[in-house]
């Protein structure tokens, strides 16, 4: 059993079983790739995977238990070559974040600043998409960090610290009648049709489950990912805008009227996470303090030690997060 073999099996499974995708992502032949799989099988005994003709189709329940197995065997061998370029120099590496649209425009640039300025060798790279597709990258182990908020489900295989607590706000232009209004109302905002951000695909949604508990219909303009792209639309008159505080500019957005609702609304909780087991370099462990100032050091290993869901939020029972 040779380490290149597993780093196949991995390239594999990642990439849908698609056998030819996955040599082009490690840069070999599809024979080349095939011909390993099949010595693998060989040598273990058993197959790894079930097949209609050449094409692979799933992984057998054996198949599994070594794709497990390999993916922990390679993430040790990465952190052996973290730990070795650590050791050597902390201050150059790479540094691969997903993260939301939100994230990367209003709340990232200063940290991203600040970071680089301390780490001028580091290559970062941002990674914008759904919290969906950041869960995918994540999966395929193609970032180091994702930044997100809810969608904890998606994420099994992370450790979530919490940074930081945001409301979502109204916004509409200044002559809408919401505008007129001394209090906002579910009511009243089901009276229009709404612009807000992407529904989640993968499970029930916050806002469409509030307006549902209150017996109220949602009328939906219009969902995108961007917070940009949602004001543009409520500029032109096409819904009321519902989006989250820190996507707002006093300046930039002075043509519109932002209207108060932390009384409607629950507050939200953006959280950092990395694979569990991962070794965490020195500068990735500043970018997180960067990030939220809460996550020391010795508070990050803690979280990692923690393990369970209950134990992690025991930890962070008597932090205060700061409010964006």
């Amino acid at each position: 059993m040779k380490l290149h073999q597993l780093r196949y099996l991995a390239a594999v499974v990642q990439n849908g079983l698609n056998i030819t995708t996955a040599a082009r992502k490690l840069h070999t032949s599809q024979p080349g790739v095939s011909k390993q799989l099949k010595l693998l099988e060989d040598e273990l005994g058993f197959p790894l995977f079930e097949r209609d003709g050449r094409s692979l189709t799933s992984v057998t329940a054996a198949g599994q238990q070594v794709v497990d197995r390999a993916l922990r065997i390679l993430e040790e061998v990465q952190n052996i070559r973290r730990l070795s370029s650590d050791l050597k120099d902390d201050r150059s590496g790479s540094l691969a974040i997903g993260t939301t649209h939100t994230q990367a425009r209003y709340v990232l640039p200063p940290i991203v600043q600040r970071f680089r300025a301390g780490y001028a060798d580091v290559d970062l790279h941002l990674h914008q998409g759904t919290t969906e597709q950041i869960a995918e990258l994540a999966k395929l182990d193609r970032i180091d960090f994702a930044i997100a908020t809810g969608g904890a489900e998606l994420f099994p295989g992370l450790v979530l610290l919490p940074c930081y607590r945001w409301q979502r706000r109204v916004v509409v232009p200044r002559n809408h009648p919401l505008a007129r209004e001394r209090t906002l109302t579910l009511e009243a905002l089901a009276r229009h049709p709404i612009v807000t951000y992407t529904f989640s695909f993968s499970g029930r949604s916050s806002l469409p489950a509030l307006f549902e508990s209150a017996g109220l219909k949602l009328r939906v303009a219009l969902t995108a990912s961007d917070a940009d792209v949602i004001k543009t639309y409520v500029r032109l008159g096409l819904g009321v805008g519902i989006l989250a505080s820190m996507a707002l500019h006093p300046d930039e957005d002075a043509d519109l009227a932002v209207l108060d609702a932390e009384h409607l609304f629950a507050p939200h909780v953006t959280w950092i996470g990395f694979r569990r087991g991962r070794l965490l370099r020195g500068y990735m462990y500043e970018f997180m303090k960067l990030f939220a100032p809460h996550l020391s050091r010795r508070l990050v290993d803690q979280a990692i030690r923690a393990g369970s869901g209950a134990e992690l939020e025991r930890l962070f029972e008597g932090i205060e997060l700061p409010q964006l």
